[in-house]
């Protein structure tokens, strides 16, 4: 137990229903928690009511009500720190939790000298209650995280920690942000979290790192009004974005911290722009040519260095932006963007014998793409499928610029994935033949395995390509062409399945199976929500 020595500061804005459970999840931190502060910023929706019933309960409660709405959230959480008690500070936004014993967990990290203490952040998606630890680089120990149990002095040693750009997975000591003057934009700003975390690492402090969750972050997809990390659908949310990440760059700019700069650059680069890309296909014409308008001017400005220390994929990225003036080979440059990327096939090649993106823009030269390693390759495996009472997939591996041949792949792994990972993966493992310049394998799934009688099954379509030497490249599968996608009722005895092979925005083939009452209910959900949307 400790002594209470944190203030919680809650924003809230017309969220009356959530505000009870984000403020009971603080209170139940224990007496660690000296204080939550929640600032109702000028709700209309009875939120206010719902918080002074909250604080007629709990003495440790203290509202502060804006008179007027500031447009954003640094506002409300700037007047949280001004009117914080104690000597550290939290913060939390009203449709989030906290686990049990966060507190305790960041202040067991305390000691003197210690400014900040880090936890891992958990990303909940709701309804569904899939749960996904953000940055795992950074906090996820099982994949291979290295920095939990350490203390940073600062991260110009360790820049890959710019990707964690989050306010709430932290404890601050409040003296060090009035000491550097560590707040948050004021007024209409979206990503302030962007501008106030690289204050606070511009200022070096003394941070420990530790792998425990201290912070559930709830992503609601299907709610009417969306969270602003969900809205980039409008081309606003990416002026937003670019906005809070040209401050980003301005602060270690000012704080004589040129590295930094750059290193923000890069993971815009590497993070960022992708993220935004790869959804380029959901986009309408004219959203697409004034992102990428928009998107190429900034780029224009970045240090040659950014570009050089970025991953090979983007870089390739974001060069065809900054090349070609208006969205050309989009196909391609959205392959690139993909989760591992892919070079799509045919490969092309300028005057001088280097590989280029596109055969009628060359331009664009992919320089480091043999120097990748195996598995960072960007392989294409291209898939069809048959539909009856087994799937019958079939995975083509075209050749890659000449690198794949002498790598001599022998074998190829499908992987079938439940979007929702409560089934086991299916797993099939066959040789390939190769063919001239590419290399093939089929399978076949039975279909009633892929089946479940209480809900609508999707699953993900993957492949492993292992090689002679046992390196090994993963990667999702591609739709051979967009007449892959089709529907198709699979008699058995009971009930009939209804087998759809589907093919995502970005190119990637999925196969969803409904059995029963309650897949068919499922099937028919998704719909409208699809029709609504339109």
């Amino acid at each position: 137990m400790h002594p209470a020595q944190i203030t919680v500061v809650v924003i809230v804005f017309n969220d009356a229903d959530r505000i009870a459970t984000a403020v009971e999840s603080a209170l139940a931190q224990g007496d660690a928690v000296g204080e939550v502060i929640v600032v109702d910023d000028a709700s209309t929706d009875g939120t206010r009511e719902a918080v002074e019933a909250i604080a007629a309960r709990h003495p440790r409660v203290r509202p502060l009500y804006r008179t007027q709405n500031s447009g954003g959230c640094g506002s409300p959480r700037n007047d949280g720190i001004t009117a914080a008690a104690f000597p550290y500070v939290m913060f939390l936004d009203s449709d989030d939790v906290y686990p049990p014993g966060a507190a305790d967990a960041l202040l067991a990290e305390v000691a003197p000298g210690i400014d900040v203490v880090a936890g891992s952040c958990v990303r909940r998606e709701l309804p569904e209650n899939r749960d996904t630890v953000w940055a795992p680089a950074l906090y996820d120990t099982s994949t291979g995280a290295t920095l939990p149990g350490t203390v940073l002095k600062g991260i110009t040693a360790h820049p890959e920690f710019l990707v964690d750009t989050l306010s709430v997975n932290k404890l601050y000591r409040r003296d060090f942000l009035a000491e550097h003057a560590a707040v948050f934009p004021d007024g209409p700003f979206h990503y302030e979290d962007f501008v106030f975390t690289a204050k606070v690492y511009a200022a070096a402090p003394r941070m420990a790192v530790i792998e425990t969750p201290v912070y559930i972050w709830h992503v609601r997809r299907a709610d009417a009004a969306l969270s602003i990390s969900l809205r980039r659908a409008t081309l606003a949310n990416w002026e937003h974005r670019v906005e809070a990440h040209r401050r980003v760059v301005e602060v270690f700019r000012t704080a004589d911290l040129p590295d930094l700069a750059v290193a923000a650059q890069t993971k815009f680069l590497d993070y960022d722009l992708p993220m935004y890309v790869r959804e380029l296909a959901q986009r309408a014409p004219d959203y697409r040519a004034d992102w990428w308008k928009h998107a190429r001017t900034y780029l224009a400005d970045f240090d040659p260095t950014a570009y050089e220390s970025a991953e090979a994929p983007s870089r390739w990225l974001a060069r065809a932006l900054t090349a070609w003036p208006r969205p050309v080979e989009l196909d391609r440059v959205m392959a690139l963007a993909a989760q591992p990327p892919r070079l799509l096939p045919p490969s092309y090649t300028n005057a001088a014998g280097e590989p280029t993106l596109s055969g009628r823009h060359p331009e664009v030269v992919l320089d480091g793409l043999s120097a990748l390693p195996t598995e960072k390759l960007p392989v294409t495996v291209n898939g069809t499928v048959s539909v009856g009472h087994t799937l019958g997939f079939t995975l083509t591996i075209p050749e890659l610029h000449g690198l794949l041949g002498p790598l001599d792949p022998q074998r190829a792994v499908l992987r079938l994935a439940d979007q929702h990972d409560d089934l086991p993966a299916r797993i099939r493992e066959q040789p390939l033949r190769r063919t001239e310049d590419r290399w093939q394998a089929t399978f076949d799934v039975t279909t009633k395995d892929l089946a479940d009688a209480a809900r609508l099954v999707s699953w993900r379509v993957q492949a492993d390509v292992i090689c002679k030497g046992g390196e090994r490249i993963t990667t999702e599968v591609r739709a051979a062409h967009p007449g892959v996608a089709r529907r198709r009722v699979v008699p058995r005895l009971g009930r009939p399945l209804l087998v759809q092979i589907h093919v995502t925005p970005r190119g990637a083939l999925m196969v969803r199976i409904a059995g029963g009452l309650h897949g068919v209910l499922d099937v028919a959900r998704h719909r409208l929500k699809r029709l609504l949307a339109r």
